[in-house]
């Protein structure tokens, strides 16, 4: 369940009463896990994959009631977001407009700039905060664009033009500073909520960060840039059965000799971060690390793609060896070599089993390691993930050939509509040491709730819960499901 999800007023879920409801729901259900996906400032497409920043929090999850409560906002001014707003999607044009004003307006009546605590906080995660805020005051001086089209000599970041910067855009960086204390504020203190309940919780990053990101411009050295800081490769992967054409993402690649060189300090600086906000993490395209897909920079498909060496194990032996032995899932999909398979097993990480997978008819072959009797006890199990269908969807999409497999294996005659059932069934009852059904899944809805579909822009990550649909008749029989495979953490 996205945060992004949450059933809250004004437009977008977030840190407010709805999401302390929602912890409380879960405990209620049996549940100790809640995974969420990346929390990060989404850019152009809405994508929280591509973020401005894989340090900073996402703005538009501030609790702006807590605003009210300081004194910052009016009660009548918060009202004004909800004009004209679905509460089934989100709307992120709107949010645009409307809650970058609104959080612009408790900027400028705020009290706490010269507080202890806010002084603490920056000066605690300036390492990356100086920085992202001056970064996004830039790109805001800059009408938004990327940094790579700003004047040379700030693209560069020449010594005297970021100097120049600091002190013209001081009031505006200190806005953005303002706005993570409040994010990683509340964010932390809704931890602490769930903690108290029994429920900890599943973060999630990318493998890459945005080209157009905070990481790409105040650090180059760690990206295939040429020396005009232009990308020399970027991201992808190469056609399959699910994108004929391959898949063209475009982030930059890491130079991955130089993270070496540095003994991978960026990347534990990393990972430490995330678990301020999360108790275990999930990382995406984890087969980039064994093998990544290089682009060449300006082609318009993935066809001339080829496949480099990543770091291998060094890297997870790095991290360990900086933060000790952490809880990591590894999303390990995809074309999955031995090599892969041989790198999760090395580092002891749980991979990754999504039963609609298993009843895929263009690959028989893996398909077979995504039915859940073959699940081995050390992985995170899903009935599906952000990328795919939802169960009931799902099912309409498939063959009949297949849809009949999908029968014959959970042995259910039930109607297409309630199919979901027993294939959550069949996922909690695996020996899967971690199971994770998506929101949406339990609430037996079809397509209409799809969080992503790759390779489409315009309609994804929009999703939301209404207030009321997690009753409490859902609640029991989650927590009986949860109860009678064993995996009722408090029972």
């Amino acid at each position: 369940m996205a945060v992004s999800s949450l059933p809250s007023r004004y437009g977008i879920g977030c840190f407010d009463s709805a999401a302390y409801e929602f912890a409380d729901q879960l405990a209620e259900a049996g549940q100790s896990l809640w995974q969420i996906l990346p929390i990060g400032p989404t850019s152009y497409g809405d994508s929280p994959y591509q973020a401005f920043s894989t340090f900073a929090g996402n703005p538009y999850f501030i609790s702006v009631d807590e605003l009210v409560e300081a004194g910052w906002v009016t009660r009548e001014e918060c009202e004004e977001l909800n004009a004209e707003t679905d509460p089934r999607h989100v709307d992120y044009g709107a949010l645009y407009q409307k809650r970058r004003s609104l959080l612009r307006k408790a900027y400028e009546n705020c009290d706490i700039l010269e507080s202890e605590a806010f002084e603490e906080f920056c000066k605690e995660q300036a390492e990356w905060l100086d920085d992202y805020a001056l970064f996004m005051a830039l790109k805001d001086a800059h009408g938004g664009a990327a940094w790579s089209e700003w004047e040379p000599e700030l693209a560069l970041r020449e010594p005297d033009a970021v100097r120049k910067a600091k002190e013209e855009l001081a009031v505006d960086v200190r806005y953005y500073q303002f706005l993570q204390y409040l994010f990683f504020t509340q964010f932390k203190k809704l931890l602490t909520y769930a903690h108290e309940k029994g429920v900890r919780v599943i973060g999630d990053i990318p493998i890459y960060v945005s080209a157009d990101s905070a990481d790409a411009w105040s650090e180059p050295e760690l990206f295939q840039f040429d020396e005009n800081r232009k990308q020399t490769a970027v991201s992808g992967c190469p056609p399959d059965a699910f994108a004929p054409g391959g898949q063209l993402w475009g982030n930059p690649l890491y130079n991955w000799p130089y993270h070496k060189k540095t003994g991978y300090e960026w990347w534990i600086r990393r990972i430490r971060h995330c678990y301020s906000t999360c108790d275990i993490l999930r990382i995406d395209h984890f087969r980039g690390f064994d093998e990544y897909f290089s682009i060449p920079a300006g082609d318009e498909t993935a066809a001339n793609g080829r496949w480099e060496k990543g770091p291998g194990i060094e890297l997870f032996r790095a991290i360990e060896d900086a933060l000790g032995k952490r809880e990591i899932i590894a999303e390990d999909l995809g074309y999955v070599t031995d090599s892969v398979r041989q790198l999760v097993k090395d580092t002891g990480f749980g991979g990754i089993k999504v039963f609609e997978f298993a009843f895929d008819s263009r690959d028989t072959g893996a398909a077979r390691d995504y039915l859940p009797h073959n699940y081995p006890e050390n992985c995170a199990a899903y009935t599906g993930t952000h990328d795919n269908a939802t169960l009931t969807g799902w099912l309409g999409e498939i063959t009949e050939e297949e849809r009949q497999n999908v029968r014959d294996y959970i042995c259910s005659d039930l109607p297409d509509e309630k199919l979901y059932w027993p294939m959550i069934s069949c996922v909690l009852r695996s020996v899967a040491r971690i199971a994770v059904v998506p929101m949406q899944d339990y609430l037996g809805f079809g397509n209409e709730a799809r969080m992503n579909t790759p390779s489409t822009s315009g309609t994804n990550w929009q999703w939301r819960m209404l207030p009321g649909e997690f009753t409490p008749e859902l609640m029991q029989k989650i927590c009986r499901l949860t109860e009678l495979y064993g995996r009722r953490v408090d029972a």
